[in-house]
This record gives structure tokens, sequence and C-alpha cells, in this order.
């Protein structure tokens, strides 16, 4: 990594930090952020991240203004647009950093059904705190005091892993938790003969 020139590394990601960023000026330049993208591309980022909804209710839609820090608009639209932006960004390795806290439950979960149809050549990293955003995840590293604990899918997880069962048991119930683990249980008993 430390050999590719560092614009040419930008290129190939797009990112969303967890604390939304947003510039003055309007929600198309928002999302674009240098880019040259059509409002089609836009919108089309903008659905996926579930911020179309109340992006297209205002009076401006696309050309609605944007205050400094973004501070005419909630917490949870403020993430979607900056999660928009990521997504716009069209890279081959998108990083979501903690980016869905701020949403409620329904919309976590419609935005990653919508990243997992519409993404799925790209690379996703994310990182998250809620176990429901990262279920479906091909890997998951469970992480402590800045050490890896823990690595495997949500079922194998929850098997084998105190902390991240803790976690899970935080957030889920027992009988949800039970469910998932005879989910992977049978998951992985059918396709152990198939390679």
């Amino acid at each position: 990594i430390s050999k590719i020139p560092q614009a040419e590394l930008h290129d190939l990601i797009g990112y969303a930090p967890q604390k939304a960023m947003l510039f003055s000026g309007d929600i198309r330049s928002n999302v674009t952020y240098g880019s040259n993208l059509s409002d089609e591309q836009i919108i089309d980022a903008l659905k996926i991240a579930q911020a179309w909804d109340f992006v297209e209710k205002l009076p401006n839609d696309l050309s609605e203004e944007v205050s400094q820090g973004g501070k005419n608009f909630s917490g949870g639209q403020k993430q979607r647009l900056s999660i928009a932006r990521a997504i716009a960004k069209n890279a081959p390795i998108m990083i979501f950093d903690d980016s869905f806290s701020a949403l409620d439950y329904k919309t976590d979960s419609l935005l990653r059904a919508e990243l997992s149809v519409k993404t799925k050549g790209q690379t996703k990293f994310i990182v998250a705190q809620r176990v429901a955003s990262i279920v479906k995840a091909d890997q998951i590293i469970v992480l402590e005091n800045g050490k890896i604990e823990a690595i495997g899918k949500h079922g194998e997880l929850l098997k084998t892993s105190e902390l991240y069962r803790e976690i899970a048991s935080s957030q889920l119930s027992d009988e949800e938790i039970a469910a998932q683990i005879a989910a992977f249980d049978k998951n992985k008993s059918t396709t152990k003969g198939i390679k």
C-alpha cells in the first residue's frame, strides 16, 4: 500500500465515518464531493443509503441548501447523506466506520439489504457495534482492547467466542441466538459435502 500514490489510493476507497461530515453547499455537491456524477447516479446512491425518501420531499430536493456541518439535518439524515457520498464514489473498496449507528433498526436493515444487492462486486468493511449490522458478513473480526479476539461467521462466533456471544446477548434474545446457532449448524451440515 505504501507504493500506491495517495491520490490513487483515495480513488480506490469510499469512506463513511461515524461522525457524518457535511459541507455548506447543497445536497448534490455533498454527495458528489468532487466527482462528476449525473443526477440519476446521485439519486441511486441516495436510494441505496435510504436518504432519497426525505431528500425528494425537500422543496429543492438535490439543490436543497446544506448549512455548514449539516446543522439543518438530523443525525440520521446526515449519516445517510454521508453514506450516499461513499456509495456514489463507486470505489472498489468501501469503509463504513460505525456509520450506521445513528440509524434506526429498520433503516439500518433496509440499507444493508440494498448494499448487499447493489454493491455486490465491491469489498465492504463495516465497523459496527450492532450485531445486526454485521450478521451476514462474510467474515467478522471481533476486537477487544485493539487486539483480535476471534474471527469467523456470525453463527460460528456465537458458538466459539465468549466475547461475541456476550455482545450478541446484550442485543438479541436467547431465542434469537438459539435460532441463529441452529441455522448455522443446519447450513454447515447441508454444505459439508459441497465443494
